[in-house]
């Protein structure tokens, strides 16, 4: 009944993936979502501060669906006198985690430059062994260098870079043996399932039970993606990634039912419904608990003052803020537990 549309949902996600939006450089991702959803033909609204909401039909106390489309990423701090940028991250981005990783460059006046992030000294071959064996640090010996012939701080200036100009990271996505592999499956990949739920619902005329609104924030990874809510909204379901490790049932292949997250308990009631719809549609689902750096939009609604039961689900992902992974199993997991809570 709920037939997942693999194709879709890749090449839903590819297309979000292809614009750049490091949180509050939401336009480009805006207006491929707006594509996205007048194919599917759903009309929709733009908040004021970025983002997309949706008004999917339906009756009775509403409910939000949200997934967000904002990207962790980077920021000029400070131009080198050397010619390379200090860097300070936008979001939960450590150094770690990007260190080799290509970028552009957005600046104000809307170009856009090629680089890379280094450590420096960049070179193995002649760096002192106790210089390599330095965590990379954004303030000391993490910057990033453009693939343009620059030798100091006025060359660059010459370009029209600046401090403040946007930084965002190559995704490089790829998909072997249904494992998705990319930068940003938080949260695009998401949104690519909302989006194929969308469609299906739309093609195939299913009736939604309440009424619905879909949300595409563009605050999320700062904190404050869903902290305004439409007029009567009642609850709040955040389609999210689930982080796997050591200590978590989080699979790559399943959907996670939020129980708990860093900042508080989600609702037992709303979870109950989840967990009860999971189990009637199939949904191969794990509960899990995400401490002590995890948060959704959920929280951010509740943190706003707003009266609501919040809730969240979400496909297993490893490496979460670095390059992640997580399978297209996954994907359908989340999109039938999705389609089986809206429209049962």
């Amino acid at each position: 009944m709920f037939g997942f549309d693999k194709e879709y949902c890749i090449e839903a996600f590819k297309r979000l993936l292809a614009a750049d939006s490091t949180t509050g450089q939401y336009e480009e991702v805006q207006n491929v979502l707006s594509g996205l959803l007048d194919e599917i033909g759903y009309s929709y609204e733009a908040t004021h501060k970025g983002g997309l909401i949706t008004d999917m039909g339906g009756e009775g106390n509403a409910l939000v669906v949200s997934a967000h489309i904002d990207d962790i990423g980077l920021m000029v701090r400070h131009i080198n006198r050397d010619g390379t940028l200090n860097v300070c991250p936008v979001g939960g981005l450590y150094p770690f985690y990007c260190v080799t990783e290509n970028v552009r460059i957005h600046t104000r006046d809307g170009k856009v430059f090629t680089g890379c992030i280094c450590r420096t000294p960049n070179s193995v071959h002649v760096t002192e062994e106790e210089l390599r064996n330095v965590l990379p640090d954004f303030r000391t010996n993490v910057c990033v260098v453009l693939d343009v012939d620059v030798k100091n701080a006025e060359d660059v200036r010459k370009l029209g870079i600046e401090t403040g100009d946007m930084i965002a990271l190559d995704p490089r996505m790829t998909v072997a043996n249904g494992y998705i592999k990319s930068r940003f499956i938080d949260d695009k990949a998401c949104v690519a399932v909302l989006l194929a739920a969308m469609k299906a619902i739309k093609e195939k005329g299913l009736k939604l039970n309440r009424k619905v609104y879909a949300y595409f924030a563009a605050y999320e990874e700062i904190g404050h993606g869903t902290s305004w809510l439409p007029e009567g909204v009642r609850d709040f379901l955040a389609i999210d990634i689930a982080p796997t490790g050591p200590d978590q049932n989080s699979d790559e292949h399943k959907v996670s039912i939020f129980a708990k997250d860093s900042r508080y308990p989600y609702h037992w009631g709303l979870t109950n419904e989840l967990r009860s719809a999971a189990i009637r549609s199939g949904a191969d689902y794990v509960i899990d608990i995400f401490t002590p750096h995890y948060g959704t939009d959920g929280d951010t609604s509740i943190a706003a003052g707003h009266d609501i039961r919040h809730a969240a689900i979400g496909p297993g992902t490893a490496n979460s803020h670095g390059y992640e992974r997580t399978h297209i199993d996954g994907l359908e997991a989340t999109y039938k537990l999705l389609m089986a809570y809206l429209t049962e």
